[in-house]
């Protein structure tokens, strides 16, 4: 588990790992693939007939997601998965729903969801359209800045929502299968390996981890909605836990880190994580290198195919900070 890092003051990623293709990452259902009497629902609740689609490509799941503009000049966006062919899909559009209904008193910078509907078959979501683009990758500076800083809001909006919604949040041990023990399968592989053993320690301690608070769970680049109306928003809110309340910003810095931006003073200067011990960052980033490290394992999805080099890159990524933190 050797990786390459980056150079520091670089601002061209060194990781030997592939990126995913950005904005191309998802197979999705468009709408003339969905039934017709779904799509006569969808432009029922929707009040005109659509007369055209934009189906999103970020993202690493196959279900519909689409831009949706009607005859009378409506826009929507829809999100549309089976419960027979996509059932996974479907039970994270089914927790989307719940949770955005949940968050709705909170003001979190969020895409209103408007309204949903849900049979035997189908789990149908429609979200408001805000007109946005995702910030580009390699990071710029100033999208990235966005990012930081919607993270905050976030943070600040939600700040109740973990003693509210109690047992409903599990902890990202929890949450993520797999989490705990990622390294325990690594470092058996590696016995003799020091660094293993010390990336293992750390992880162990995630648990224990303090300021545990409201976790977004997904907080990537195609998660973020840079509005045309000024508004950044944070969108797929099907993964929340309960965690330290800095692991959203870490997240999104090891994007960077990946793509050669020098994010230590940006640790550093963040409200979210200015003041949290360099150990405890350590640990998570333990924790999440081996969990995506054992992700990118995992046997080829045809439905998503860009899963594993998402998981592979983001190990890597990890791993590099890590390790130049650390002084491996």
């Amino acid at each position: 588990m050797r990786f390459n890092g980056r150079v520091p003051g670089s601002s061209t990623s060194v990781l030997t790992a592939p990126a995913v293709p950005h904005g191309r990452t998802a197979r999705r259902l468009s709408w003339l693939h969905l039934p017709a009497a779904l799509r006569a629902k969808v432009e029922e609740r929707l009040g005109s007939p659509v007369v055209s689609s934009q189906s999103q490509g970020t993202g690493f799941t196959p279900g519909f997601a689409s831009r949706l503009h009607t005859a009378d000049g409506t826009r929507l966006f829809v999100k549309a998965a089976s419960k027979v062919a996509q059932r996974a899909v479907a039970d994270s559009y089914t927790e989307e729903a719940r949770v955005l209904t949940r968050l709705a008193p909170y003001a979190v910078p969020a895409p209103e969801l408007r309204w949903t509907h849900d049979d035997d078959e189908w789990v149908v979501l429609g979200i408001e359209d805000v007109g946005a683009l995702t910030p580009e990758r390699p990071w710029r500076d100033d999208e990235l800045d966005r990012t930081l800083g919607l993270l905050t809001l976030v943070a600040q909006s939600t700040a109740e929502v973990a003693d509210d919604l109690g047992d409903e949040l599990p902890p990202a041990v929890e949450a993520f299968p797999g989490l705990a023990g990622a390294w325990q399968v690594l470092a058996a592989r590696s016995p003799d390996d020091r660094h293993v053993r010390s990336a293992a320690a750390l992880a162990a301690r995630l648990p224990d981890l303090p300021r545990q608070g409201f976790v977004h769970g997904d907080a990537r680049d195609d998660n973020v909605l840079l509005c045309a109306d000024g508004r950044t928003l944070l969108c797929d809110w099907n993964w929340p836990c309960r965690g330290p309340v800095w692991l959203d910003v870490v997240d999104v810095l090891v994007a960077a880190h990946g793509d050669g931006v020098d994010v230590e003073p940006l640790l550093a200067d963040h409200p979210l994580t200015g003041e949290v011990p360099g150990e405890e960052i350590d640990v998570w980033l333990a924790a999440y290198a081996g969990w995506m490290r054992r992700a990118g394992e995992q046997p080829l999805r045809a439905s998503s195919p860009f899963l594993g080099v998402h998981a592979r890159w983001s190990a890597e990524a990890a791993w590099s900070w890590l390790a130049s933190r650390r002084h491996w």
